[in-house]
């Protein structure tokens, strides 16, 4: 099955194969885009085992919100994309169910239009995923002695556990799609906004996958979709003399933060602290024009460990920032600039069950997990450092490598159950990103 490293080798045969076809290119284009659209699925495994109950099945369809990056050399596509799809929440006896998946896709396709305002590309993605699926009640512990006293409301089962961190992705999957693009000036600028829809069909191929205690939910994974989605996108017939640029990057690195507060509420209830510091694994766009910076992060931050016998948990992060900044100096390929980031960030704590029976035992009995969960606003200020090595001998992309360093800091009031979590959020972190830029 793919995991986090074998993307990361594809990302880079992708773009060097990339590279090799546009040794004659004479119309590139960077895009960076938001979709939202809905896909058809229906959790049929599961809904055979309620009819057998006599009860309602849950509704069809899920969700779909993502964010991409694509860039054309000639006629020939290259791009990832990640999602979240949230299915439609249904109740039970005073039990949420719900399911929730995300998927880190990357993309081939070929225009089948020459490079214009109007653009119609056929495309096919791979990639892994992971499966949320769990039914919950309300949570009623005013504080956190309480909740770790008796923290069973229900039961969450994961496949690809991204809330370890986001190496931990798993499975293949697959989609074949279309999209139609056209692009609106935007007035002074050279840079186009770009307005898109997306229609295929999302599939995992292998029947036994994503199965989770004794029923099978690959068509979480599946289904018909329809997106609709904006973006900036970089066309070369704008540009007389390259003074704009935009780039895909993954990014890791370190965060110099512990949870110590939340650790002493463990230990006083029998359970076994975190150790070490968060791991680090996400994506960053940014884009240039005559001086002036602009993009997007995207990270996971993932903690785990053994909560007590037959008991583990994990306490994640997700934290996406829209960022505006300066470069500040630039020599042939080194720059150095400054950011300013305003984003959204959550914090999630689990402690998960590590035995539980297959259904329908499991829906009969659900009380086994616990879950905790708070989000808010953070901020950060951040200095880079980025040096780009030309690629092809056409100088079509950079391979970039660089290093940011800034401190994040929490505007909102983060707590989990009545325990403070501002000082976890709070913390200076050092990223290392590899990517592109063309």
């Amino acid at each position: 099955m793919p995991t986090m490293k074998n993307l990361i080798f594809v990302f880079v045969c992708f773009f060097a194969i990339g590279g090799a076809f546009a040794q004659n290119n004479e119309g590139n284009r960077s895009t960076f885009y938001v979709t939202y659209g809905q896909t058809g699925a229906n959790l049929r495994l599961f809904n055979e085992m309620l009819a057998n109950k006599g009860l309602t099945p849950m509704r069809s369809g899920y969700s779909n919100l993502g964010m991409g990056y694509q860039t054309r050399y000639n006629d020939f596509i290259l791009g990832f994309e990640i999602y979240q799809n949230a299915g439609l929440k249904s109740t039970f006896n005073g039990y949420d169910i719900d399911y929730r998946s995300t998927r880190a896709l990357l993309n081939v396709g070929y225009a089948l239009t020459e490079e214009g305002r109007f653009q119609f590309i056929h495309y096919m993605s791979l990639g892994s995923g992971f499966l949320n699926f769990q039914m919950l009640r309300e949570n009623t512990a005013q504080n956190i002695n309480q909740f770790l006293e008796q923290p069973q409301h229900g039961f969450i089962l994961r496949d690809g556990n991204i809330h370890k961190g986001s190496r931990y992705f798993t499975g293949l999957l697959t989609e074949i799609g279309f999209q139609m693009s056209y692009d609106l000036d935007i007035p002074g600028r050279e840079e186009v906004f770009e307005v898109m829809a997306k229609f295929g069909y999302s599939f995992s191929p292998f029947e036994e996958s994503w199965e989770l205690n004794g029923i099978r939910f690959g068509n979480v994974q599946s289904g018909a979709f329809f997106r609709v989605g904006t973006g900036i996108s970089l066309p070369d017939r704008n540009f007389f003399y390259r003074d704009a640029s935009l780039s895909a990057q993954i990014l890791t690195g370190f965060h110099f933060t512990q949870p110590n507060r939340f650790n002493e509420s463990l230990e006083a209830n029998g359970l076994e602290a975190f150790e070490g510091r968060p791991n680090n694994w996400g994506i960053k766009i940014l884009g240039e024009s005559k001086g002036w910076l602009y993009g997007m992060d995207l990270y996971n931050l993932g903690m785990k460990g053994q909560a007590k016998e037959n008991h583990s948990h994990t306490l994640n992060s997700v934290r996406m920032y829209g960022n505006a900044g300066y470069k500040f100096f630039e020599r042939k390929n080194f720059e150095i600039g400054g950011l300013a980031g305003l984003g959204y960030a959550n914090i999630r704590y689990t402690l998960t069950n590590n035995i539980k029976p297959d259904f329908p035992r499991l829906f009969e009995e659900p009380d086994f997990d616990g879950y905790l969960r708070n989000a808010g606003i953070m901020a950060k200020p951040e200095l880079y450092i980025a040096y780009g090595i030309p690629f092809t001998s056409e100088n079509v992309f950079n391979l970039l490598f660089s290093v940011h360093g800034g401190y994040e800091v929490p505007l909102s009031r983060y707590r989990l159950a009545s325990v403070p979590m501002y000082q976890y959020m709070s913390n200076s972190y050092l990223h290392f990103t590899v990517g592109i830029r063309p």
